[in-house]
């Protein structure tokens, strides 16, 4: 395993509660859209084991052609040792990234491609985005489709609607419209379903996609493919 060490090179505040923050590109790391990657900050080898406290999986929001490395993150007030740590951190800052990989490229199927994400999952979706805006063969359309309660919404310079380009983008900061709204964008039987948030979102979109009648194959998680059946085990009751 490679481990690569690189320094921060800017920190964006998104939000009040997101930061970006942008890694010089190491000499032979590449990444594809969708990609996610272990993060770690200095000290997680030191010992004999690694310390697991000191990594997380983070997704990349970032293209190579962007010439940084994007991780970002939420970071609230009340947070774990690895986020407190990180909040403190700044540029020249050393950081460590290794097992990177992508579960969610863009798939090139002439069909159209819905993205549906909370909060700060919106980050996986952008390098997407761009990689659609960039080239978009074979995909008909995207539709973006995010919930955040905070009403502070991410990368709204990227994530707005596009005719031309046959890309919408959609805000939500409630359940109740979220889930109405996925409902409607279900009425598309031959569409592919991505969906990036925390692990009770991810299961609450899979039922709500699948009583309407999508099949899993059309569902694409990020999530490593040996973890999929615990998403998809409620559907032997269906």
């Amino acid at each position: 395993m490679q481990i690569y060490w690189t320094k921060i090179n800017k920190i964006i505040e998104e939000t009040p509660e997101v930061k970006t923050y942008l890694l010089d590109c190491p000499e032979g790391f590449t990444w594809e859209e969708g990609s996610h990657t272990h993060f770690a900050l200095e000290g997680f080898n030191a010992g004999d084991k690694p310390n697991r406290g000191l990594i997380r999986h983070m997704s990349i929001s970032t293209l190579p052609h962007e010439n940084a490395i994007g991780i970002s993150t939420r970071i609230k007030e009340q947070c774990s040792e690895f986020k407190s740590i990180l909040r403190n951190l700044e540029v020249g800052n050393e950081v460590a990234i290794f097992k990177t990989h992508s579960n969610v490229p863009l798939k090139r199927e002439d069909k159209n491609v819905y993205l549906l994400s909370s909060g700060v999952g919106q980050a996986t979706f952008r390098p997407l985005v761009l990689e659609y805006f960039e080239r978009a063969d074979n995909v008909n359309l995207i539709h973006s489709l995010n919930i955040d309660s905070s009403k502070y919404f991410l990368f709204t310079n990227i994530f707005k609607s596009a005719p031309d380009k046959k890309f919408t983008a959609q805000f939500v900061d409630n359940r109740k419209d979220y889930y109405e709204e996925v409902k409607n964008l279900a009425a598309d039987k031959d569409g592919l379903f991505y969906i990036v948030g925390s692990d009770e979102f991810i299961v609450q979109n899979i039922e709500v996609l699948r009583e309407q009648g999508i099949r899993p194959e059309q569902i694409m998680l990020d999530k490593r493919e040996q973890q999929l059946p615990e998403f998809f085990s409620f559907d032997l009751s269906i």
